[in-house]
């Protein structure tokens, strides 16, 4: 209990689980905006990322007496509960916009609807500098990083869907990011090519 009094967080959550409002709020006003992002990056722009940050802080104060100080701080607590929600977002959506897109091909070749031209513009050039790097990754490497970032899939859940051991999956997945990472390093450098 001393943990939890020795941090703001700690204490905040002390009190959340004694039910009190106005610590909830003051947690919200610490972290909302960082969970936000987080829910958009994973989400996209749409109203469910801001539906993420509300159950999440639902999470929070109905299950403020399962935050366990040994296990990591408050802040990461709340980043791994926005993370899984949106995931779950992501595996039971519908829509058909996302319905059968299986790979980066698959995906729709339209450029962002926007008003700003050259940020659209900007926006597609990296899009297509990303799709060729993915595009040159051995398939395999490939295949693993669409379903981890695309699907939403874990490794073992990949591991069980594609029949292969889970040190596979890690280690083409490692690889993959790899190989993506210093394809790309060129552009990142600039800052102006890449978003």
């Amino acid at each position: 209990m001393s943990q939890r009094r020795d941090d703001p967080d700690g204490a905040l959550m002390i009190r959340v689980e004694a039910r009190d409002a106005d610590a909830l709020a003051e947690l919200y006003d610490r972290h909302a905006a960082r969970l936000l992002g987080l829910a958009r990056r994973i989400l996209g722009e749409g109203g469910e990322a801001e539906e993420v940050l509300q159950e999440v802080f639902l999470f929070a104060w109905r299950a403020a007496a399962a935050y366990d100080p040994t296990r990591g701080n408050v802040l990461t607590w709340l980043l791994i509960a926005t993370r899984s929600r949106a995931i779950d977002r992501i595996r039971s959506r519908k829509s058909a916009a996302r319905t059968g897109a299986r790979s980066l091909e698959e995906l729709g070749a339209d450029p962002p609807a926007a008003d700003d031209v050259e940020r659209a513009s900007g926006d597609r050039q990296w899009e297509v500098i990303c799709r060729t790097a993915v595009g040159e990754l051995p398939g395999d490497q490939r295949k693993v990083l669409e379903l981890a970032y695309f699907e939403g899939l874990t490794q073992q859940e990949i591991a069980d869907q594609t029949a292969t051991p889970l040190g596979t999956v890690k280690t083409r997945a490692r690889l993959g990011l790899m190989k993506l990472r210093e394809r790309l390093r060129p552009y990142m450098r600039s800052g102006s090519d890449a978003p």
